[in-house]
């Protein structure tokens, strides 16, 4: 994995470079940079509106009881397309459009939801979904163990005498100050 990083991050700007280059010999410097400053700008905001749309079909998924894994990946997607927008260069940002389109984002979402195993995880009661691995290991918290739980703490015990005692010398202290 990480050769094929390394790779990308060679490849990619030597690439963007290029075509800026070519694109700046057709049309010129303050065009060419213009346009760059156009895509992340409006990028952005179709990052931001698709996003809203994915989200409100989570809370759709939620509120049906299903398990909303294709649009939690094509949340990210679009995060991943927010990046390659706002990165200056005309390969990346078509790159980035690509996957803020809904039919390529679906499709591709899709596709990586095949490479990756999705699990949903029911659980009821205090638990909220955590497994045998969780921070009650699958048992009841409340439940006490067999050689029992110990908790440390501190007390004060205030006796019925001695609050009786305190009270009759305030009684004192008063008589004497008369």
């Amino acid at each position: 994995m990480f050769p094929v990083l390394l790779f990308l991050f060679i490849l990619v700007p030597i690439i963007e470079i290029a075509l800026f280059v070519q694109v700046g010999g057709v049309i010129g410097l303050w065009p060419t940079l213009l346009l760059v400053l156009l895509t992340a700008v409006v990028g952005a905001s179709l990052v931001r509106s698709q996003g809203i749309a994915t989200l409100m079909s989570v809370q759709d998924r939620l509120n049906q009881g299903e398990l909303p894994a294709q649009q939690i990946v094509e949340g990210v997607m679009l995060a991943v397309a927010g990046v390659l927008l706002l990165t200056p260069g005309f390969m990346t940002d078509a790159m980035g459009l690509v996957v803020l389109l809904p039919g390529p984002r679906a499709a591709l979402a899709k596709y990586l939801m095949t490479k990756v195993k999705v699990q949903s995880m029911h659980q009821s009661g205090f638990g909220g979904g955590f497994g045998p691995q969780g921070p009650f290991s699958g048992r009841d918290p409340f439940q006490r163990d067999q050689n029992g739980d110990v908790f440390d703490g501190e007390y004060e015990r205030k006796d019925k005498d001695e609050k009786e005692k305190k009270d009759h010398s305030d009684d004192d202290d008063q008589h004497r100050l008369h």
